[in-house]
């Protein structure tokens, strides 16, 4: 993807200004993504503590491994939608950080180069007694099925490297850093209420431009404009007062 063809040609400034965008299941359902916690969404047909725990994993692995392994074939056959391509592109004028709750590749096919995926990834897996062991989180062919059986590199059962319920995050001091480092924050597609990593918007340094891109009456904090639109509209929408900014 050429990043120039996307993005007008934006005021030059004196440093590259550091933007951290901030997205969840909104930004990748306009591409096709289900989503886990929508009206419409996986927990609606699937109980998570059977789906989504180390005890519904240990008590079904077949069935848990089936589920994630259709995830992953879904995956494949689903494209980076504008939203996606216009945060990658925001990289030739900014020094962008990516932080998402999501579990697809997304961003990374879209362009974005600096992204930290905070629930893990269907593109790797790992090992079921050390799951956040960087020696045993490898990337594993989307086309390819995560059998009973199959082993990680410290002999145990492979699994999706997902954070399930329960389990704990990945160190977030990076995503720490690079909020405390924004001078805008853009957030894109989440309700913010899943904890704790929602919660990494309010290291952020208070005023700072934020805004925030869903369709969905949120409660949001009086310092952050809600652009209430779809992921795919409301970029422009973002793009359009970032340049007034910098205007000023």
């Amino acid at each position: 993807m050429n990043k120039k063809t996307i993005l007008p040609k934006q005021q030059s400034l004196p440093h590259r200004q550091k933007i951290v965008v901030f997205t969840g299941a909104g930004i990748s359902k306009e591409s096709g993504m289900e989503t886990f916690r929508d009206l419409d969404g996986l927990w609606k047909r699937y109980d998570p503590a059977q789906i989504a725990t180390p005890e519904g994993f240990a008590a079904d692995t077949e069935f848990v491994l089936n589920f994630y392994n259709e995830m992953r074939k879904m995956l494949i056959d689903i494209e980076p939608n504008h939203a996606h391509k216009i945060v990658a592109a925001l990289e030739e004028w900014h020094d962008v950080t990516v932080i998402t709750q999501n579990i697809d590749d997304l961003h990374e096919r879209a362009g974005s180069s600096h992204v930290i995926h905070v629930h893990g990834e269907l593109t790797k897996v790992t090992s079921s007694y050390d799951y956040l062991n960087p020696r045993y989180i490898q990337p594993y062919p989307l086309d390819k099925a995560i059998k009973v059986g199959d082993k990680a590199l410290d002999g145990s059962q492979l699994r999706p490297y997902i954070v399930w319920f329960g389990e704990s995050l990945p160190d977030l001091g990076a995503c720490v850093q690079r909020m405390q480092q924004a001078d805008y924050l853009l957030i894109i597609g989440t309700s913010l209420t899943v904890m704790p990593a929602a919660g990494l918007i309010n290291y952020a340094p208070f005023n700072i431009p934020k805004f925030c891109i869903d369709p969905n009456k949120l409660m949001l904090p009086s310092n952050i404009e809600h652009i209430k639109e779809p992921a795919t509209r409301g970029i422009d929408i973002f793009i359009k007062r970032l340049q007034a900014l910098q205007q000023k």
